[in-house]
């Protein structure tokens, strides 16, 4: 991929605009894991798009980004692993990036500790950021799935270990 970032932008400038953007890739991938699912519309513009093609969905503005990420089940428990992320400035206040995930996730979470499971989706998105106010923001984030399957749902029986309390790993 050719270097299509301005040249006239300092190093510093660019060092700390693509960590910006970088932030907010961990931030949204923090928010739905541990933190608050509806959060993540503060990571977008105000006009801010997160769209999924193969899924045909798209969600715009932070108000219906809000209650669709809300709209998490709450006995969902997932972690998302994300890697390999080339931030490029496009503009002193634009950029774009590639990421790729990996997300283990299953409902009917009531505590504990979880026999692992294979992912249940790995993919690469597609972002856009926006400076606004002085802040970098997402203005759009497509999801693009290499291979996914459906969230399982847990009977009770599959998560013995009370809240807190580790199950030690099988041994081979």
């Amino acid at each position: 991929m050719p270097n299509a970032e301005p040249a006239s932008l300092s190093p510093l400038h660019r060092l700390l605009a693509e960590r910006a953007c970088e932030r907010l890739i961990a931030a949204f991938v923090r928010e739905l894991d541990l933190g608050d699912p509806a959060a993540v519309a503060d990571l977008f513009t105000a006009d801010g798009v997160w769209e999924w093609p193969d899924g045909d969905r798209r969600i715009e503005g932070r108000d219906a980004l809000r209650a669709y990420f809300g709209a998490r089940p709450a006995d969902r428990l997932s972690r998302r692993v994300s890697t390999n992320v080339l931030v490029t400035l496009v503009s002193p206040t634009t950029a774009s990036a590639t990421s790729y995930f990996t997300t283990y996730r299953v409902d009917g979470h009531g505590g504990g500790m979880v026999p692992a499971r294979a992912p249940v989706q790995v993919g690469h998105y597609e972002d856009s950021f926006r400076q606004v106010g002085g802040r970098w923001l997402l203005a759009t984030r497509t999801v693009f799935l290499a291979f996914a399957g459906p969230t399982e749902r847990l009977a009770p029986a599959d998560h013995p270990a009370p809240p807190g309390r580790a199950v030690p790993p099988a041994r081979p």
